[in-house]
């Protein structure tokens, strides 16, 4: 798909990668738009964000916008229930981009989409470690297997991927999945078989990731996906078997 239109003032601070990804998207999948929240208020000193923390006016703007943008320039029914972190940031911006794009459909909460849930399962355990090392180094000690607390990176892949899976909108339509930073850049680095990841990887507000299954069971799909203008795709089974052997 080619875009040609510029885009509107509105959109000003949509991360240009988002742009990259919707030029190459195929046409009537299942497509899945894998997004973080858009612009919100500053973290603390420490930049630890609150799940307190609202969006800035200007964040209101720009998730109606480019969920106005989607609606009118892509190939592809927006009209579909969305799913969300019950975090309220994420819930508004899953309101606002189906405004823009003129729907008003129910937005699903799951725990799957904030932590705990699917990358810490002892909060207790986690979350001092988390202050003390900060969000890039957690992720990469969690790809790593060298965090108490937490499921195998494998596992908390599979589980994004099964609930996406599970949400899957009809041929022709985007569903909208609206999440965090960490736990999208934790996904992204599992499902392209990545080890560590630094600054550059991470995702910025209002950036995510398109994506869309081959229409097979689960353990016998592909997962494909659109990543900062660039298509990737992975073998399910090789996260089965990866999270077997972690296991054991």
């Amino acid at each position: 798909m080619m875009v040609t239109n510029p885009l509107p003032p509105l959109l000003d601070h949509l991360p240009p990668s988002m742009m990259q990804s919707v030029k190459i998207l195929p046409k009537n999948e299942r497509l899945i738009l894998f997004t973080r929240h858009s612009l919100r208020e500053p973290s603390d000193k420490n930049g630890f964000a609150s799940y307190a923390l609202p969006l800035t006016v200007n964040g209101r703007v720009l998730a109606r916008a480019w969920g106005r943008w989607l609606a009118t320039h892509l190939d592809y029914s927006m009209d579909v229930d969305s799913i969300s972190s019950p975090i309220g940031r994420c819930i508004d911006t899953a309101i606002l981009m189906q405004e823009g794009a003129g729907i008003a459909r129910q937005i699903s909460h799951q725990s799957l989409l904030v932590e705990p849930g699917s990358l810490v399962v002892e909060p207790e355990q986690v979350g001092e470690i988390f202050k003390q090392i900060g969000a890039l180094n957690f992720i990469n000690r969690f790809l790593a297997r060298d965090l108490v607390g937490t499921k195998l990176p494998e596992q908390g892949g599979l589980d994004i991927l099964r609930l996406f899976y599970e949400h899957q909108p009809k041929h022709g339509h985007l569903l909208l999945a609206v999440s965090h930073d960490t736990l999208l850049s934790a996904f992204l680095a599992v499902v392209m078989g990545v080890e560590k990841i630094d600054w550059n990887d991470w995702l910025k507000m209002m950036e995510g990731t398109f994506l869309w299954f081959d229409d097979k069971p689960f353990e016998q799909a592909k997962v494909h996906f659109i990543w900062r203008g660039t298509e990737y795709q992975r073998q399910l089974s090789e996260l089965l078997d990866k999270d077997l052997l972690g296991k054991k």
